[in-house]
C-alpha cells in the first residue's frame, strides 16, 4: 500500500462514478426543490374534493353556519324593535298613556262583573238583576252591530284631498288606528256605518266602503275617548302623518266633542249557509 494513502479510503472511486446524462439534470433539480409545476386541475379532481371534504373544510363549514344563524337572529331582535327604538319620547308617553288608560277600563270592567256576580249569587233580587243584565248586553250588541243608533263623547275628524290622491288602504288604516284608540263606534260621511264587516275597496269611481261611494272631504265620526282618539290619529306615522304628508298632500281637521251622536244603521245581511247549532 503506498504511503500517501490513507487506510480505509478507496482509489479510482472518481473514474468509477458514470456521468450524469444531460437530460436528467433538469428532472432532479426539480425534484430537490420541490417546484416543478402542476398540471391543471380536472374537474373530477375538484368533485373528489366536493364529495369528500378535509376535516378543515368541515369545521369552517360548522363555524359558518353558528355565525349565519347567529346574524339571523339579531337581525330578527334589531327588526322587532325597530318600531319603537325609532320612536320620539313624546310618542313613547303616548303609548304607554293609551295603555294605562285601557288597562284602567279593563279593570273597571273586572269590578263591574264581579260586582254583578255577587248579586246573582246572592238571590236577592236575582231575577231582575238578570234580566237587566241581559237588556243591558242587548243594546250593546246592537251597537256593535250598527242596528241600533249611539251618542257618547268622541270625535268628528275631516280629511281634505283637494288633489284626489286618498286611497283605500289609508282609509282602512284610519279605521284601524281608531279602532285601536278604543273607539266603540264609527260612522264616515254621516251615512255609512263601521262594523266588524265592514270592508273598504277601490272602485272605478273612487274609493268604497260596504260597497259605498266615499266622497271627498271625508268626514269620520267616533265615539270613545275624545284624547285617546285624537292622539291615536296623531301618532307618529299615523293617519295625519300619511295625509299631511306627499303622498297625499292633504290635511285633516280633528275636533274634540262631549256629545257625538251617530244615527245611521247597518243593514245585516241575512246569512246564506250559516244556521244557529
Amino acid at each position: 500500500m503506498p504511503d500517501d494513502v490513507e487506510p480505509g479510503v478507496a482509489t479510482g472511486a472518481a473514474d468509477d462514478v458514470p456521468p450524469v446524462a444531460d437530460d436528467a439534470a433538469p428532472e432532479t433539480s426539480a425534484d430537490a426543490s420541490g417546484s416543478a409545476e402542476r398540471g391543471p386541475v380536472t374537474w373530477r379532481e375538484l368533485g373528489h374534493d366536493f364529495i369528500r371534504p378535509g376535516r378543515g373544510q368541515v369545521v369552517l363549514a360548522a363555524i359558518l353556519l353558528v355565525v349565519g344563524m347567529a346574524l339571523v337572529m339579531q337581525f330578527r331582535t334589531n327588526t322587532a324593535a325597530a318600531p319603537y327604538e325609532s320612536l320620539r319620547r313624546s310618542d313613547l308617553v303616548q303609548l304607554l298613556d293609551n295603555l294605562n288608560q285601557e288597562s284602567r277600563r279593563l279593570s273597571e270592567e273586572i269590578t263591574e262583573q264581579n260586582e254583578l256576580k255577587q248579586q246573582l249569587e246572592s238571590g236577592a233580587g236575582q231575577e231582575e238583576v238578570a234580566r237587566k243584565e241581559a237588556q243591558a248586553r242587548l243594546e250593546t250588541l246592537r251597537i256593535l252591530a250598527g242596528t241600533a243608533p249611539a251618542t257618547g263623547t268622541g270625535i268628528v275628524m275631516v280629511i281634505q284631498d283637494p288633489e284626489g290622491r286618498m286611497t283605500a288602504d289609508i282609509l282602512l288604516n284610519a279605521i284601524e288606528e281608531l279602532r285601536d284608540a278604543g273607539a266603540e263606534v264609527i260612522e264616515i260621511n254621516d251615512s255609512i256605518r263601521v262594523v266588524a264587516s265592514t270592508w273598504v275597496t277601490t272602485g272605478s269611481d273612487g274609493i268604497l266602503v260596504d260597497g259605498r261611494l266615499v266622497r271627498t272631504p271625508i268626514t269620520i265620526e267616533a265615539i270613545g275617548d275624545p284624547h285617546s282618539l285624537e292622539e291615536g290619529a296623531r301618532f307618529r306615522g299615523g293617519l295625519v302623518s300619511e295625509v299631511e304628508g306627499q303622498r297625499v298632500n292633504g290635511s285633516v281637521t280633528i275636533t274634540r266633542s262631549e256629545k257625538v251622536t251617530i244615527a245611521s244603521l247597518h243593514t245585516a245581511p241575512t246569512n246564506q249557509y250559516a244556521r244557529p247549532a
